[in-house]
């Protein structure tokens, strides 16, 4: 094992115990101010630099059997919580600290899962600084390392905002696509088995099978097919404003828009208009306020609400009414 053997200061175990913390599914943000402020002494931002330093070390060392066997001890210990209730990991970390040099202790760190329901929508720090708003009903799974930054998105949409690192390569896997980002502002949809990737700023890079990569460029969006990626024009601002809370339709489809509407609701909206199904209709909406939808679209397409059992509301043809 060719581990440094380099003592670790008072500010080395708590750089190490930060991201443990920040590498939580759930993180405050009391937690991150508090990060910050500590961040602030010289030393201790060192020590976190230090950190990051190490990720390249660590991993290369990944295999190595004697790491392996110390986690796996590791690993078969109980966790012990404080008298705060927060998890209690010095004894851990000092242990990976002493051994293997203070950036090994990353193995421990399995993949981080971070969702929401219907009707949700949450923004999430990540350790290395990127930002990921996450839309309805989304779900996606986190693991950083010292070779590289990966997220699959299992299902839903999210908008990323990468924290620039030439070291790791940022690597987004929707189904069968995967975007890589370097300092990029670009979102990820999944519906089903079809992926699309939509560039708001910067650069990416869109692999899927059955064809060759595309580089995307702002107001450029590929989606996946069996020929490969395919690139075309879209108004980024249009296509994310949903991470600003509105659902933003220029000339889609009736039917389109209820089901883009819908996935914001717990109660549907149906349509049972054929005459109106497929005309187009622009306008703004926020997402979520179901009864603002269903009234414009009332009154543009001269339909009538019909509530449901169970909740849902039907759009049909307006009767017309005995003179």
């Amino acid at each position: 094992m060719s581990a440094s053997q380099t003592p670790a200061t008072p500010a080395d175990r708590e750089a190490a115990d930060w991201f443990v913390r920040l590498s939580a599914t759930s993180v405050s943000t009391e937690a991150l101010h508090d990060f910050f402020e500590w961040r602030k002494t010289p030393e201790n931002a060192a020590a976190y630099k230090r950190q990051e330093q190490n990720w390249d070390r660590f991993a290369r060392l990944k295999g190595d059997p004697e790491i392996d066997a110390m986690l796996s001890e590791v690993g078969q210990r109980k966790p012990r919580t404080g008298p705060s209730g927060r998890l209690v990991l010095s004894g851990i970390v000092a242990l990976l600290i002493a051994g293997l040099g203070v950036g090994v202790y990353w193995q421990l760190n399995a993949a981080s899962t971070y969702e929401t329901q219907v009707g949700e929508q949450r923004s999430v720090q990540l350790a290395d600084g990127s930002v990921v708003r996450l839309d309805t009903n989304s779900r996606i799974r986190v693991k950083l390392s010292g070779a590289e930054r990966q997220i699959d998105l299992l299902e839903g949409q999210a908008l990323f905002e990468v924290a620039h690192d030439t070291r790791r390569p940022f690597r987004v896997h929707a189904d069968a696509m995967t975007v890589t980002a370097l300092g990029t502002v670009f979102d990820v949809r999944l519906d089903g088995e079809n992926a699309r990737v939509v560039l708001v700023q910067g650069k990416v890079k869109v692999e899927a099978p059955g064809g060759s990569d595309q580089v995307l460029l702002p107001n450029q969006t590929a989606r996946t097919s069996g020929q490969g990626p395919k690139t075309q024009p879209i108004d980024a601002a249009v296509a994310t404003s949903w991470a600003e809370g509105r659902l933003t339709f220029s000339n889609t489809p009736l039917q389109a828009a209820v089901a883009e509407v819908n996935r914001y609701l717990t109660d549907k909206i149906e349509i049972d208009a054929p005459g109106a199904a497929q005309t187009p209709i622009s306008g703004v909406f926020r997402a979520g306020d179901r009864a603002a939808f269903v009234s414009a679209a009332s009154d543009v397409f001269d339909l009538e609400a019909v509530a449901q059992p169970g909740g849902a509301i039907k759009l049909v043809p307006r009767r017309t009414k005995n003179p």
